[in-house]
């Protein structure tokens, strides 16, 4: 199978550096998957989940990623955001009251940046309850 370089990087640490087969990436408009010899390109990455599948595995691997954006040339991958958590990583206490705070902040009135926050504070919430509903 044809693969590619991906570099995995979040803000504190790489989360992943070698060669690819798959990758699929939580996009505004949807889940995007990037194949070997993908067309070059910018795509900017949404709160959610992240799979690949490294070269000679069948098992996917995955994370929660935070936003950010991944960057597609010549048959390298580069992807950089803000957070990156494999989903048994995760203390679903902390998310489910990150999930509440966020839900509370928008029953409030607010500014239409803190309300922009506070969306943003959910859907990441939200990706991480998900992420790890199969864990529980």
């Amino acid at each position: 199978m044809k693969t590619f370089d991906f570099k995995g990087l979040a803000s504190n640490k790489t989360f992943f550096e070698g060669r690819c087969s798959k990758l699929i990436i939580p996009a505004p408009d949807g889940q995007k998957e990037i194949l070997a010899n993908h067309e070059n390109m910018v795509i900017a990455i949404t709160e959610g989940m992240l799979q690949f599948q490294p070269e000679n595995s069948e098992e996917w691997i995955q994370f929660v990623v935070g936003t950010g954006f991944v960057q597609v040339i010549n048959n390298r991958v580069t992807l950089l955001v803000d957070t990156a958590e494999r989903p048994e990583e995760i203390d679903i206490r902390r998310a489910e009251e990150a999930k509440q705070r966020a839900e509370e902040q928008l029953r409030q009135k607010q500014s239409i940046e803190e309300y922009h926050i506070s969306k943003a504070s959910l859907a990441r919430a939200m990706s991480r309850l998900k992420a790890t509903s199969k864990y529980r």
